[in-house]
């Protein structure tokens, strides 16, 4: 079916355009929605003022989604969640749970296709996600998923703890770069053995046989 679009459909078309869509989608789905309409006469007639109409809402749209991604900046969505010993949660922590939370927070609509994260989460932990609310525009959030009963501060890593981390880390590199130069070192050290022995074998066989050796003079005096 051709038909106009009324407005903007994401990863379809812009308001204005007109395409040629198929019958399920254009019945089921643009239409019922006031998304779109037939191509017919009237509707090509509107097509100029809707390409503008659509530009004008889609500036707003933009601006609106970047005040909303200044709010969302930076915050920190605490999940609480019934979880085992090992720290393995029973059930998961989704992308429509922290896309409530954030809506919660903020009175304004986040939907869940925006809260960019492969997976559910499932075990306990901080976790650093991107809401991506369009194209040109994203946000930082934290989510913190903690144990029923327990206060989710306890999981941020205190500064003396992310010190110590560094340290420790600082301190494996080192020893790793350590272990690498000595065995660098021992394996030039072996290799100037081998050389070593193979001279002492040249001159080895560079020496007189017994039967070149030079006579006693008992032995001349014998010959004598």
């Amino acid at each position: 079916m051709r038909v106009v679009f009324l407005e903007d459909v994401d990863g379809v078309a812009h308001g204005g355009d007109i395409k040629e869509v198929k019958n399920g989608f254009a019945r089921n789905y643009l239409i019922p929605k006031n998304l779109a309409v037939p191509a017919n006469h009237n509707a090509l007639q509107r097509v100029e003022k809707l390409s503008r109409q659509a530009g004008v809402t889609r500036i707003q749209l933009l601006s609106d989604l970047k005040e909303l991604a200044q709010e969302l900046d930076g915050r920190r969505v605490d999940v609480e969640m019934r979880a085992g010993s090992s720290g393995r949660l029973y059930g998961s922590v989704t992308n429509t749970i922290i896309a409530d939370a954030l809506s919660e927070m903020t009175a304004s609509e986040v939907e869940r296709r925006t809260v960019e994260i492969d997976e559910p989460i499932r075990d306990l932990g901080v976790y650093d996600l991107a809401i991506r609310l369009h194209p040109e525009v994203s946000a930082s959030i934290q989510v913190v998923v903690y144990p029923i009963g327990t206060d989710p501060d306890d999981m941020i890593p205190s500064e003396e703890d992310e010190e110590a981390g560094e340290e420790a880390t600082a301190e494996v590199e080192e020893a790793v770069a350590e272990t690498t130069v000595e065995a660098s070192t021992e394996e030039d050290s072996d290799e100037d053995d081998s050389d070593d022995a193979g001279s002492d074998e040249g001159e080895e066989e560079e020496s007189p046989d017994d039967g070149d050796a030079e006579e006693s003079p008992e032995e001349q005096e014998e010959d004598n």
